[in-house]
């Protein structure tokens, strides 16, 4: 008989927010697979609870080696657990690698929900929640961080990233470059902890404000593009979205076709309003 995989929800910041159920796996489980065992160590030790299974660290620098070995504990009718520093695992955490390989091998895959920092700071956003995508960390360089910012700059669900504090300032004045300055967002900061604090408004507002330092665990949630008929767009807003498009990669044909499905437009109206501003230079000067 396999085994069983746990992927475990932690605290993000109050203890108080562990699952009932996360004891008693972490009591019951043969293998525990931890992103820092010397967190894990302070989070039993706060729950009251001793593993009786071997523990494991389990990171990013040696998710790769690991996995296997982990695998091979389920196959052999092992009870693995993942825990990561906070929130689930495999959102921006170690697992992604260990459920693939458990679900490639028939191996039953399983969950304790917990707290998440994404849900946490879109609801306390006070933006739309019905739709919205999660990305993660941007680049860590500039031209890269804003070339993935323009790739959805016209995405109309609301976007969630996470960022390091002492990048703020930079990937919030990207953002407002790439999205425009005032569209609106959500800066969580220490969601759950003593120091809980969330600030928003216009992303231009929020870079100057954050020029000044900001400290502790950091989400972003950003509103999504505005939605506008085909009446609304003049066309340099039709010649503006094709560059964003351009910037990012796209060839001009693709980018115009995009365009226009988006604006419910003929391809021949885009494409006369991108032809129009590259001559407007010319014919300016003449």
């Amino acid at each position: 008989m396999t085994g069983i995989l746990v992927l475990a929800g932690t605290p993000i910041g109050d203890i108080a927010d562990a699952p009932p159920r996360l004891a008693q796996e972490l009591a019951d489980a043969d293998v525990v697979a931890a992103e820092d065992t010397r967190r894990l160590r302070r989070l039993t030790q706060a729950l009251g609870v001793t593993p009786k299974g071997r523990v494991v660290s389990y990171f990013e620098g040696n998710e790769s080696a690991r996995t296997p070995e982990l695998v091979e504990e389920l196959v052999g009718g092992a009870r693995v657990l993942l825990v990561t520093d906070a929130g689930m695992p495999s959102v921006s955490d170690p697992g992604y690698r260990l459920v693939a390989a458990a679900v490639e091998k028939g191996i039953r895959v399983t969950a304790v929900p917990g707290p998440s920092a994404v849900l946490t700071a879109l609801a306390l956003s006070g933006l739309p929640v019905d739709r919205f995508c999660f990305e993660g960390f941007l680049p860590r360089k500039a031209g890269e961080r804003l070339t993935r910012l323009k790739e959805v700059a016209e995405e109309r669900r609301t976007l969630v990233y996470f960022e390091a504090p002492h990048r703020l300032d930079d990937t919030l004045a990207a953002m407002a470059e790439a999205f425009g300055a005032d569209r609106r967002a959500a800066v969580c900061r220490e969601l759950t902890k003593t120091y809980e604090e969330v600030r928003r408004g216009p992303l231009a507002e929020l870079a100057e404000w954050a020029a000044d330092g900001v400290r502790g665990e950091i989400t972003v949630v950003v509103e999504g593009a505005p939605e506008r008929g085909a009446q609304d767009l003049s066309a340099e807003e039709l010649v503006r979205r094709v560059r964003l498009r351009e910037e990012a990669g796209e060839r001009r044909k693709e980018a115009i076709a995009a365009v226009a499905v988006q604006a419910g437009l003929p391809k021949r109206q885009v494409f006369d309003a991108v032809v129009a501003a590259k001559n407007a230079p010319s014919a300016s000067g003449s």
